[in-house]
């Protein structure tokens, strides 16, 4: 039977209707929205985080670093598979390159690597909140066991020891740099006018922390300066949203 559309594999949250919550998936969700590509999530059978191996593993090779087997992942309408966030971006941008990501742009390149450095400063915020806030049950122990073999200490311990305000004054400047850069071209996007999968990057955080509660949205906002330029760029993605 012939696919007409791509599937995105996406985890769900423990809201009904299931929704994206976490930053790569919704990164791959606004892009597939952005290029216009008519695609389906794979809810169906629930993908919770002890599935995403079992899922996957018999289509796609594992991942060369972290997990074998993540999310997000999409599988085109010709059948091929293609795991990791920027994997798909370029993948897609190959096979749809309009309208164009701007894969090439030097905002890009940075705002990549302030999104990795943000995810880090606030992981004593976000580990311990997500499966209280975010994740089916189905998700729970398994992201707890998992974790906490990462960091090596309890969810608990990682909040007490680190979270809080340790870990604000850790992503302060680095929210702060994204102000910075989100005003160079006078916004709502990166390049000013013209959108790009920078802004999908970003706008994926912004996302991120909707779902993790309000206050964490506020604090970040707050954090970051000038609360404006974020809520700007997150009204100028809505259409993809």
């Amino acid at each position: 039977m012939t696919v007409s559309h791509y599937t995105l594999f996406d985890i769900p949250s423990g809201k009904a209707p299931s929704v994206t919550w976490t930053p790569n998936p919704w990164k791959t969700r606004l892009l597939l929205n952005f290029k216009g590509l008519d695609h389906q999530t794979q809810w169906s059978m629930k993908v919770e985080y002890p599935d995403i191996k079992p899922t996957l593993e018999s289509h796609v090779a594992p991942n060369e670093k972290g997990m074998p087997y993540s999310i997000p992942t999409i599988a085109s309408p010709d059948g091929t598979y293609v795991m990791d966030s920027r994997k798909i971006a370029n993948y897609i941008e190959s096979k749809h390159p309009l309208p164009s990501l701007h894969l090439d742009s030097v905002y890009l390149e940075k705002v990549e690597r302030l999104w990795s450095q943000y995810m880090g400063a606030i992981m004593p915020i976000f580990l311990p909140r997500v499966p209280k806030q975010v994740l089916n049950q189905e998700s729970v122990p398994y992201w707890n066991k998992t974790r906490e073999e990462w960091i090596g200490m309890s969810l608990d311990q990682l909040s007490q020891e680190k979270g809080g305000e340790k870990a604000w004054n850790q992503a302060e400047p680095i929210l702060r740099e994204v102000t910075a850069l989100l005003k160079e071209n006078e916004g709502p996007f990166f390049l000013g006018d013209t959108p790009s999968y920078a802004d999908l990057t970003w706008g994926s955080i912004i996302l991120f922390h909707q779902a993790l509660g309000q206050d964490v949205f506020d604090e970040a906002l707050k954090r970051g300066g000038d609360a404006q330029v974020h809520l700007d760029l997150l009204k100028a993605i809505q259409p993809w949203v």
